[in-house]
């Protein structure tokens, strides 16, 4: 098998080979090392993947330059390659995928392949350890963020998730504690002090810190708010955190580090170590450790860090937060205090304590403008480039039209393109003022229009309901528009309720039959009919009609009367016992003081009906005051 993988490369590597030849001998090397993994012959598995590897990298030019083998070649290669071999060896075949990042990110390579590799990423992390691979692991990550736009949702958390797996273990038995007792242990003679460890004369000096298993367990509890800052809306959950916050700030408050305090080894190592330095932070919760712990610069950042992170999250607007996870004011008030508090505290940690802090609050400001953009739904960060071609142009003159095309000619004629359409436009000259001609005038006249409806409703006809004008749909529909336009009735309120359209119809033919002069209107029942009654009586007996006729308000007794009360209607309108919505409404319906005299009257005869006499309209004209029209209205009554 080897023999032949040596084969493969080298016959790949030739330019008297054909393309096709190529393509055959990758194909059967594709299904060699596929059936090497199957197998699961260790050695014979490591040198062929050495063999692939090499492979790899000539598979790569052959789809860039000569377009042998497919796209997803390499990556399904390389996919096998890291799946077979240890992780020393992967580190080595890592690299190679590192380095050629750029031609990753082609176009040739980036659609095929971005998937391939980040599942190739995701199976390499599954397989390392972050306490023991965790430079390798960084690789990966920083490769990742190289390989993918800013713009990739893909690798965006964004709904806000935490890793809920991240638990922190710490002694919960506060029996099996063996803080507060004293060890009277002495180290054994000739223990080698490792690399890393303090030894007797450069360890810190013996702690003052009062540690005991309740500021041991409260301190680590706090760890599960950090991994999980929605509990923190909880209430009890909220009382706990703040407990237990305010103790261990307490404690960092009260008993501050100095130069002398810390480590003069780890001192010198971090001056010393220009970023070669590597630490990986994974917190150990011995009760033995925690006194070194809480006397340590580092530790004590990583806590005040955390806080601050935390903070910057429950203030912070996240697209994703439930509608409950909103901090009152006394929350908001605490956390603002602890802020400044935090920052104190990091100011005063050695060494570099300013530099520190005002670094922690400008990666910070930061975070909340990335918080921003992914709230915004990721925009991509790339802008078009501006184009010349994307610039508004001037606008063209037109060339002008000659004047016979205008109108402007000695016959003024407008040529339309088409002799009927030249015919019809040049018909008036002035078109607007053909349009307001009294021949443009197709509107009926309301007595026109509705003569035939109130002659039907004559019982001296004994024209049957269902044979009506008003039973028909399309003539109830024009007549609404009529009655919109010609009539102060249609916009009137009314307490009469009707069932149908033909019954609103006959009650407003019975009203127009007294308003219209030249249909006689004593044939016809005028009074409106009880709100008892709901509309089923419409007509009355015609021999009682001239008998009310000659008492009830015609319309143009009330015309006259309107024209001669003027601006000062409404103080008839009290006596008429008029309600104060109905007189706005009718203020809003006309500007004009005689049309609202004339809408408060129409008013009146709607609702009273059958009442709404002379002797009555006279006798709240001589209450009001309005003598003199009260005169002329009777004199006027008895003359008809």
């Amino acid at each position: 098998m080897q023999q032949d993988i040596k084969k493969t490369v080298l016959l790949i590597k030739k330019h008297t080979v054909s393309d096709s030849y190529r393509y055959r001998q990758i194909s059967k090397f594709m299904i060699s090392v596929s059936d090497i993994k199957k197998s699961g012959i260790v050695p014979s598995l490591i040198k062929s993947m050495h063999f692939a590897s090499r492979l790899l990298r000539n598979l790569k030019d052959l789809w860039s330059t000569a377009g042998i083998c497919s796209a997803t070649t390499p990556f399904v290669l390389l996919g096998d390659v890291l799946d077979c071999l240890p992780l020393d060896l992967c580190d080595k075949i890592f690299s190679f995928v590192e380095e050629n990042v750029s031609t990753w990110k082609s176009n040739s390579f980036y659609t095929a392949g971005k998937n391939y590799l980040l599942r190739m990423c995701n199976d390499l992390l599954r397989r390392l350890s972050k306490s023991q691979n965790t430079v390798f692991c960084g690789r990966i990550q920083l490769f990742l963020a190289r390989l993918f736009p800013l713009s990739e949702k893909s690798g965006l958390n964004l709904q806000s998730q935490f890793n809920l797996d991240n638990i922190t273990v710490f002694n919960k038995n506060e029996q099996e504690s063996t803080l507060g007792q004293k060890h009277t242990e002495e180290k054994e003679d000739g223990m080698e002090v490792e690399e890393g460890e303090m030894g007797e004369d450069d360890g810190p000096a013996p702690s003052s810190i009062p540690i005991d298993y309740n500021l041991y367990r409260k301190f680590w509890t706090l760890q599960d708010y950090f991994r999980n800052p929605v509990q923190c809306y909880d209430k009890f959950s909220w009382m706990t955190f703040l407990k237990y916050s305010d103790e261990t700030l307490a404690v960092f408050k009260s008993y501050k580090l100095d130069d002398m305090q810390a480590s003069k080894r780890k001192l010198e190592e971090l001056r010393a170590s220009s970023g070669e330095h590597v630490y990986f932070a994974k917190f150990l919760t011995s009760e033995k450790l925690m006194d070194l712990q809480l006397s340590d610069s580092n530790f004590r950042r990583h806590i005040l860090l955390q806080y601050l992170i935390l903070f910057q999250y429950l203030k912070g607007q996240v697209k994703f937060k439930s509608s409950s996870c909103v901090l009152n004011d006394d929350q908001a008030a605490w956390i603002e205090e602890t802020t400044k508090l935090v920052y104190q505290l990091l100011r005063e940690i050695p060494p570099d304590g300013d530099k520190f802090a005002a670094m922690v609050e400008h990666i910070l400001n930061t975070e909340e403008n990335w918080n921003a953009w992914k709230n915004e739904g990721c925009p991509s960060f790339v802008k078009e480039r501006y184009s010349i071609d994307d610039k508004p142009k001037r606008p063209t003159r037109k060339r002008q039209a000659p004047e016979d095309f205008l109108g402007k000619g000695p016959d003024r004629k407008i040529f339309m393109g088409n002799d009927e359409l030249t015919r019809l436009w040049n018909l008036n000259h002035d078109n607007m003022e053909a349009c307001k001609s009294d021949s443009r005038e197709f509107m009926p006249s309301l007595d026109e229009f509705f003569a035939e409806a109130i002659e039907q409703a004559d019982p001296a006809n004994m024209v049957e309901e269902e044979y009506k004008v008003v039973r028909n749909a399309n003539y109830g529909w024009r007549a609404l528009r009529l009655l919109s336009r010609r009539s102060p009735h249609f916009f009137q309120p009314t307490n009469q309720k009707f069932k149908s359209l033909a019954d609103y119809l006959d009650s407003m033919v019975s009203k127009l039959a007294k308003e219209l002069p030249d249909i006689p209107s004593e044939e016809i029942k005028t009074g409106e009919e009880d709100d008892d009654d709901n509309g089923d009586n419409l007509l009355k007996d015609s021999n009682d009609s001239p008998s009310i006729q000659s008492k009830l308000v015609t319309n143009q007794q009330m015309d006259d009367v309107a024209a001669k009360l003027g601006a000062q209607w409404k103080n008839l309108a009290s006596h008429l016992e008029m309600k104060a919505a109905e007189l706005r409404e009718i203020e809003t319906d006309s500007e004009d003081v005689d049309m609202q005299a004339k809408l408060l009257l129409v008013a009146w005869q709607d609702r009273e009906g059958t009442q709404a006499t002379v002797e009555n309209l006279v006798a709240a004209l001589n209450a009001t005051g309005f003598s003199q029209i009260a005169d002329g209205l009777s004199e006027n009554n008895y003359r008809r």
